[in-house]
């Protein structure tokens, strides 16, 4: 039976393994941070 993780977006066998989600959760908030680095920076530097 597969996991609720192989059903939904990530459709894909191990989606539900720790490094997996550990890898994709790194992504995900490296670029939430990247986004909120930058909006400090285009809004302050000028």
């Amino acid at each position: 039976m597969a996991s609720d993780f192989d059903r939904g977006i990530m459709k894909f066998k191990g989606a539900d393994r720790p490094v997996t989600v550990a890898v994709s959760s790194l992504l995900i908030l490296g670029a939430i941070a990247a986004l909120v680095w930058w909006s400090l920076h285009a809004a302050y530097v000028f």
